[in-house]
């Protein structure tokens, strides 16, 4: 199977933009889906507006919108997602939308989530198979989206999922824990750092999964499945500053956040108390494995550490 065409629902979005950049980059023809045409002409001009990428504006909670969209694109890419106070109630019915739209054109799906579903981790690597079993409210329901995807409800369309570790890139937004905090130092600002600044944990580079997602989704025995996106390695918070920083060339202060300081931050802004939960990932860090990735497809795309921040210093400065 090729990716004879793609649609990317939730195109300029942190995973969305990366993803949609390397389809272009391949020449696959690619289309663009969002809310908002101004974002999406944006997102199009910054890409030097290729002719095998066109945009479509609709509403991904509506599979009229989608299916009306998909100009025969045979692989969407769902990477819509909601807001982090609004997952337990608008997750599930994005992803049916995505699904119900898929199901009447029968394509392939690609599902980019994260690793809230497996709790705390009970091996120091985690494969695919690692018992999932939410300790948290979001936890819960990842699991009950992923238990969704994978319904016998859709006959026609298939589904895999890629599941991420944290990620920052320059797309990343403020749906990442990282996004925030290098807009923040590439802007020379004071800024925040979420969870313990000391405990060595994973990041994938967003350009770097983009690419591995995009080679996955071409291969027909990878859906009906869960693959995991893996990232360089492991990173303390406080080394990814001092290379930001030294990439930035200004040193302003980078405050750690943890559960009393979220709390009151989350008075005034809802997606800082939800964060609150999921927490005990910045202190009990979980570490996918790379083993079916290596085994089935082929080797880890993985940017040091050194060039991959750096890199997103230069590209979020050169927006400001």
């Amino acid at each position: 199977m090729s990716i004879e065409k793609a649609m990317v629902i939730g195109a300029t979005g942190g995973t969305g933009a990366a993803i949609t950049e390397e389809l272009v980059r391949r020449g696959i023809h690619t289309i663009a889906f969002g809310r908002s045409r101004q974002k999406l002409v944006q997102y199009a001009n910054r890409l030097g507006n290729p002719k095998h990428l066109s945009i479509a504006v609709g509403d991904a909670m509506r599979p009229d919108d989608i299916a009306s969209q998909a100009g025969g694109a045979n692989v969407w890419f769902h990477c819509a997602n909601v807001p982090y106070h609004e997952m337990t109630s608008k997750l599930i019915p994005l992803g049916e939308s995505v699904m119900e739209a898929a199901e009447r054109k029968g394509v392939r799906v690609v599902a980019i989530d994260g690793i809230y579903p497996y709790g705390r981790r009970q091996s120091d690597l985690v494969t695919e198979e690692h018992p999932k079993k939410p300790h948290t409210r979001k936890g819960k329901v990842r699991l009950e989206y992923e238990r969704m995807l994978f319904s016998e409800r859709w006959n026609k369309a298939k589904v895999l999922i890629a599941r991420l570790p944290d990620y920052y890139g320059p797309t990343a937004n403020e749906a990442s824990y990282l996004g925030s905090t290098l807009e923040a130092i590439a802007a020379g600002k004071m800024a925040f750092y979420i969870g313990n600044m000391h405990v060595p944990r994973e990041f994938v580079y967003l350009p770097d999964a983009a690419a591995m997602i995009v080679e996955l989704a071409g291969k027909d025995f990878a859906y009906e499945q869960n693959w995991h996106i893996p990232g360089a390695g492991l990173i303390a918070g406080q080394d990814i500053v001092k290379i930001a920083q030294s990439a930035r060339g200004i040193v302003k202060p980078v405050i750690p956040l943890k559960k009393l300081s979220l709390s009151l931050l989350g008075i005034g802004l809802p997606v800082m108390k939800e964060v609150v939960e999921m927490l005990y990932l910045t202190e009990e860090p979980l570490t996918l494995s790379r083993d079916k990735y290596q085994r089935f497809i082929g080797p880890v795309v993985a940017t040091p550490f050194q060039e991959g921040i750096a890199s997103t210093i230069k590209s979020l400065q050169n927006r400001i």
